[in-house]
């Protein structure tokens, strides 16, 4: 007797299976050979020097962490011996100093053995001279809750030799001398704070830079604002002030921002993260509002994803850190790209020696790629950024490709389930 051929709803569901598989696989396929290429300008003579603050890969972004020197597009060294690293500096005696997450810690203060500790190292990549080895020499770090938003994220070193550091953990910027902490400015004197910090990613504050006398540029992340801290008077200015009574500053203008640049009196360059795109802030001398003077959204034909770190170089262009992309550019004012390298793992900074990045530096104004908004597809765009992060897929993959995959998936069960239910029913 000849076999029975299968039931509709089996066929049906077959061929539905097989159409979200081919739809997945022919728009991944086609978007990969239709990519622009990225990494790839290489302006210049080939001997720029970059450093860079790579906080790695994996989930989280919590694997394979290193600081690596370009020469050109060439490693000159690479020390990756801990979970993240973040922004880097380079010292006048040649070290790095750096802000690091590392786990598998003993010490552990009130959690428990093993935890996470974050802080920063002084690294020097010529210490072994026998096998050219960076190693680190100095570490000043405390335990952690989690590895998770409570990392370090930048050091700089004072002319008085302490080292100025930003910690998320309890949200504060403070100094350290010797290992003892020896002044600090706590940002529960300007938000409203939660019982305990350590439970809660509050404020995020992810970045200090000393742009004058006892006077710091604070990143307050997640209040999408930037401070002027004052050692000994606390906020004597705000960036993007919170008009609405939120305790948050204007997303359209500043949304969780990356590592400012302070270029002179009424001008910061900021990596406005989560809008995407490289903004340069001015100051309104008659309303003392700062307003948007310059914005630039992609690169290499490509719009930016995540960049957290923009330097406005001594030369006028500006060297961006797009992490998301895996990658760092060098752009012109006008938005041309002069150099660019594709990094390994997701880049947090960088830095084009010797300058590192400055305190002042040439403006500009109005000549962006005019590019407008801000791009995000409700749903879609948090969904891509969660895949980024958890999975660090190819630069070209965009919210269209989360659409298709979320309309494939659904092809696939329903088409499996058509087939378990036909071969039930017969």
């Amino acid at each position: 007797m000849a076999p029975s051929l299968p039931s509709s709803p089996r066929r049906a569901g077959a061929a539905l299976a097989v159409f979200g598989v081919l739809l997945l696989v022919l728009s991944l396929g086609v978007s990969a050979a239709l990519a622009p290429e990225v990494g790839s300008a290489s302006g210049g003579d080939g001997s720029q020097r970059t450093l860079v603050g790579s906080q790695g890969g994996g989930p989280g972004l919590h694997e394979k962490g290193s600081v690596y020197l370009l020469e050109g597009k060439k490693t000159a060294w690479r020390a990756d011996d801990t979970d993240s690293y973040f922004d880097v500096t380079m010292l006048d005696n040649g070290s790095v100093l750096a802000g690091f997450m590392d786990s598998g810690y003993q010490e552990c203060g009130p959690y428990d053995s093993p935890c996470t500790h974050t802080g920063f190292r002084v690294i020097d990549p010529n210490a072994d001279n026998a096998s050219a080895e960076p190693k680190v020499v100095y570490e000043y770090s405390f335990p952690v809750r989690t590895r998770v938003n409570s990392e370090v994220h930048d050091v700089e070193l004072l002319p008085s030799g302490e080292f100025l550091v930003t910690d998320m953990e309890y949200e504060r910027i403070f100094t350290v001398k010797n290992g003892e902490v020896t002044w600090q400015w706590n940002a529960s004197s300007q938000y409203d704070a939660p019982a305990d910090p350590t439970k809660t990613d509050w404020l995020h504050i992810n970045d200090v830079d000393v742009i004058g006398e006892d006077r710091y540029l604070v990143s307050v992340r997640n209040a999408h604002q930037l401070l002027v801290v004052e050692r000994g008077e606390g906020v004597v200015e705000v960036i993007n002030k919170d008009e609405d009574g939120d305790g948050k500053g204007d997303p359209t203008l500043l949304r969780q921002q990356h590592n400012p640049q302070w270029l002179g009196n009424g001008s910061v360059l900021v990596a406005d993260s989560h809008n995407d795109r490289i903004v340069e802030l001015h100051r309104n001398e008659e309303t003392g509002e700062w307003e948007e003077a310059w914005a630039l959204y992609s690169a290499e034909g490509v719009p930016f994803s995540w960049p957290r770190d923009a330097d406005r170089l001594s030369n006028g262009n500006t060297l961006i850190t797009d992490s998301l992309n895996q990658r760092v550019v060098e752009v012109n004012e006008s938005g041309q790209v002069v150099w660019s390298y594709k990094t390994p793992q997701v880049p947090y900074e960088a830095e084009r020696l010797p300058e590192g990045e400055t305190v002042g530096g040439v403006s500009y104004a109005d000549n962006g790629d005019g590019a407008a908004g801000d791009g995000k597809i409700p749903v879609l765009s948090f969904l891509l950024m969660v895949v980024q992060t958890g999975l660090q897929v190819p630069f070209w993959f965009t919210e269209l490709h989360v659409a298709v995959s979320l309309v494939s998936l659904l092809a696939v069960l329903a088409g499996v389930g058509l087939v378990v239910w036909g071969t039930v029913r017969d």
